[in-house]
Parts: C-alpha cells; sequence; structure tokens
C-alpha cells in the first residue's frame, strides 16, 4: 500500500511529531543532538512574535525550515556514522514513507512518542535506526 501525502499534509505531521517527542528530547537516549542556526532562529522566533503567531519550540523550527534553514541530528556516539540533516524537501519526500500503522496512528489521532519517534526517524534515516 503506498500512501499520498501533500506538503502541507507531511509538514503538518513532522510538526506534530515534533511536538510529541518534546522538541526532541527522546533523541537524546540514541545519543543525538539537535543542531541549528541559532542566530536563525532567534530572527525566526521574533518575527513570529511580531506576527502574533505560536512561538513554541517547534513552530519556529518549522518556519525555519520553511524559510530553507536546515537542521541537523549530530550523532554524538557513534562516531557521527548516524549524522543526517534535513531541509524542508526531506520532509515532503519522506513523511509518507512512514511505516503505515505509526502514519495512520498519526493520521486518525491516535499517536504517542513511539509514533512520533518512528517518523522523525523516517524523515532524517529512511528507516528506523534506534529503538
Amino acid at each position: 500500500m503506498e500512501i499520498k501525502l501533500t506538503k502541507e499534509e507531511s509538514e503538518n505531521i513532522f510538526f506534530r511529531a515534533m511536538c510529541n517527542t518534546m522538541g526532541f528530547e527522546e533523541m537524546g537516549y540514541y545519543g543525538l543532538t539537535l543542531e541549528y542556526n541559532q542566530k536563525n532562529y532567534d530572527q525566526t522566533k521574533l518575527d513570529l512574535i511580531s506576527l502574533k503567531l505560536d512561538s513554541a519550540f517547534e513552530d519556529v523550527l518549522m518556519e525555519m525550515l520553511r524559510k530553507g534553514d536546515k537542521i541537523t541530528l549530530i550523532d554524538e556516539e557513534g562516531g557521527g556514522e548516524y549524522t543526517e540533516t534535513i531541509t524542508l524537501d526531506r520532509i515532503h519526500e519522506r513523511v509518507e514513507k512512514t511505516p503505515i500503522r505509526h502514519l495512520v496512528s498519526m493520521l486518525n489521532e491516535e499517536d504517542d512518542v513511539t509514533t512520533a519517534d518512528v517518523i522523525i526517524q523516517t524523515v532524517f534515516y529512511n528507516d528506523i535506526i534506534f529503538g
């Protein structure tokens, strides 16, 4: 079975996955840390605030991606083997490749931290590497 999502649907699913993992904190259990351009983050947050839009951590990251920025998961424990960087295009390409049961859980709003973790790993690695 193949699922096709619009760009907007893919972005919404990835955004919800980020929210469910509480700012990628779960990735720390895998020896990964999140990296992004702090200057761009700060400016994007100010831009969202000035427009009276949500400016939570995940909102800012999504807006940064929409502006063309990248975010990276740094592999701190595996010698960099699992360091990966994504752009918005990667989200559009890979969210729909999430294993079907997790994607359906997210679409039915029956998702949890495991579902979110699987979506994030699928976007970054095109596979489930951890957990």
